[in-house]
This record gives structure tokens, sequence and C-alpha cells, in this order.
């Protein structure tokens, strides 16, 4: 369960990310409705991850993926363009996700 509870959690951060960008600075009501659910729903889940994971993985892995998937959005949904230099240190992240997931001995397996 930790795992579902993990990806569910970055799914809730990326869609109150997304709602962040969609709410124009909380000036419209139901983005800014979204923001505050997915949010709050992220960091409730986060909090039943840390009861297996250490905190140090779990946010790795929360933040680092939750930055994967806002690039991937913003590209598509919002049209904002990336860099070289984004692009490769996105995928110094992913790199990092790997590393702990396949070789730390504190990450679940």
């Amino acid at each position: 369960m930790t795992y579902a509870y993990l990806v569910l959690a970055i799914l809730c951060e990326t869609i109150g990310t997304t709602a962040l960008q969609a709410s124009q600075q909380f000036t419209r009501p139901l983005p800014t409705v979204v923001v505050f659910v997915a949010y709050g729903v992220s960091f409730y889940l986060l909090a039943m991850v840390l009861k297996t994971v250490p905190v140090g993985v779990a946010y790795a892995v929360w933040s680092g993926l939750g930055i994967v998937f806002i690039a991937v959005i913003g590209l598509l949904v919002f049209q904002q363009r990336l860099d070289l230099p984004a692009v490769l240190g996105i995928a110094l992240i992913l790199t990092g996700i790997l590393v702990i997931h396949l070789f730390s001995k504190t990450a679940p397996h």
C-alpha cells in the first residue's frame, strides 16, 4: 500500500500544482478550491507513506516526480517550453530517483 499512497500523493500534488497555474493567482474560484483540496489530500497521503518510508526518501520521490510531471504538463497544457539546462536538470532528478530505488537500502523494495 505504501507505493499506492505515494503514487496517489504525487498525482494529487500534480493536480494541485496544475490547478495553481489555472487559478491565475487565486482569482478563479474552482481551480482555487482544487488547489487546496488536492494539496490537502496529497499531504495526508504523504503522511501515510512516512509510516514506512524515511522522510528524505519519500520527499525526494514525491517532489522529484512531481517536478517531472509538472514540467510535462507545463509543456503540453500551458505551452511552456524548457531549455536544454532545464531538461538536463530534470533528467538528473529522474536519475536520482532511480538510484534511490535501485540501490538505497532505506527505500522499500
